[in-house]
């Protein structure tokens, strides 16, 4: 269902928009664009005296995986927020060890404290962070909006995935435009 309305408590999040992870080959959407895209979305939403969360992520769970994990160690600047973003003091940071940004921080205490009742949600990867962000603020009771051109996946078959099969059954998807006519 495309994006119909924005709660008045709406926090915009967005996912691992880090150097290390923002320097990775990405489909379909160019890393850049969602970067820019995430800068708009978080200057109006600071405009508007909304919540803007930036989560960046500095390990990994610790389960055995059939997949390769990286191993070594990463450039020192690696998870560093990009500067496109413009952090500013009012904007809640998490850090994060998992896929998804609820588990393991303060993330939900955060939004309950401001009265957020919905969030809107980009960054990368699609299928991995914004995904499993998603899926933990559909089951914790918010509302769910995917902004799905400021978001980018590692993969281009898996970001489709998200967007066409798993988005739709956890809240309403629209481009950074759309989003931005409904925050008026």
């Amino acid at each position: 269902m495309p994006a119909t309305t924005l709660d008045a408590t709406t926090a915009l999040i967005l996912i691992d928009l880090q150097k290390g992870i923002a320097g990775l080959p990405c489909a379909p959407v160019p890393p850049a664009e969602v970067i820019e895209r995430g800068q708009r979305l978080a200057a109006a939403f600071r405009a508007r005296g909304l919540p803007v969360v930036l989560v960046n992520v500095t390990g990994g769970a610790p389960g055995r995986t059939e997949a390769a994990r990286h191993t070594g160690n990463p450039p020192a600047d690696w998870a560093e927020l990009v500067p496109q973003l413009d952090r500013q003091p009012g904007d809640i940071g998490v850090t994060k060890q998992q896929w998804g940004a609820f588990h393991g921080t303060d993330l939900d205490l955060e939004l309950r404290r401001r009265g957020v009742t919905q969030v809107v949600l980009g960054g990368i990867a699609t299928s991995i962070g914004v995904e499993s962000t998603a899926r933990a603020a559909h089951e914790h009771g918010y509302h769910v909006t995917l902004a799905t051109d400021a978001m980018t996946d590692l993969d281009a078959e898996a970001h489709r995935n998200s967007l066409e099969k798993i988005f739709p059954r956890l809240g309403e998807t629209g481009t950074t435009e759309a989003i931005l006519a409904l925050l008026g």
